[in-house]
């Protein structure tokens, strides 16, 4: 039988089209390739060696002169290389170069993954070379400091505002914005 169910419930489920299978599912799939009925074992196109597996299946072939991706769906690769350079657009001046490890003597090719951007310089590095340290940093450790510093001026600032006053003084007691501040407990 291969409509499906049971004698008590004969519209429930569907056999298996796979000719070594023929399991009945209660939850079959339907190829959009193919257009046949499997189970949950050969649903997949390569399980049930599917003709029509790239029919939705989008192709991709990189320029090698220019490294622009062209797309081949439903012609040969070679002839749409050939339509690609004949169209002008293929300019190999053009091609784009992959960026790198800017630190001497790293060759490290930067993608999405292995990119690491300095907090203290901006410069972008591999993760082997992500630390200030590592990098030959330009940020001075000073400037660094002073830039945490001045948000402690702000944050400083800003409670005073909120009239906690009397909760913040310098060294010397004076009432005049201080340039170290310490923080005592109200």
């Amino acid at each position: 039988r291969m409509g499906g169910g049971t004698e008590a419930f004969p519209d429930l489920g569907r056999h298996c089209q796979n000719p070594d299978c023929n399991l009945l599912d209660f939850l079959p799939f339907t190829c959009d390739g193919c257009r046949k009925v499997f189970c949950v074992e050969h649903r997949s196109y390569k399980s049930h060696e599917c003709p029509n597996s790239d029919h939705r299946s989008r192709r991709v072939v990189v320029c090698e002169a220019c490294s622009t991706a062209i797309e081949t769906t439903g012609e040969d690769e070679k002839t749409a290389l050939e339509r690609h350079e004949r169209s002008g657009v293929c300019d190999p001046r053009k091609k784009k170069k992959k960026p790198a490890c800017p630190v001497h003597r790293c060759k490290e090719v930067l993608t999405f993954s292995n990119t690491s951007a300095c907090k203290a310089c901006g410069l972008k590095v591999c993760l082997k070379h992500r630390f200030p340290a590592d990098h030959g940093c330009g940020a001075r450790p000073e400037a660094a400091a002073a830039a945490g510093g001045r948000w402690n001026e702000k944050f400083m600032a800003a409670l005073a505002s909120r009239g906690a006053r009397e909760c913040w003084k310098n060294e010397r007691g004076s009432s005049s914005p201080p340039s170290t501040l310490t923080v005592k407990a109200c």
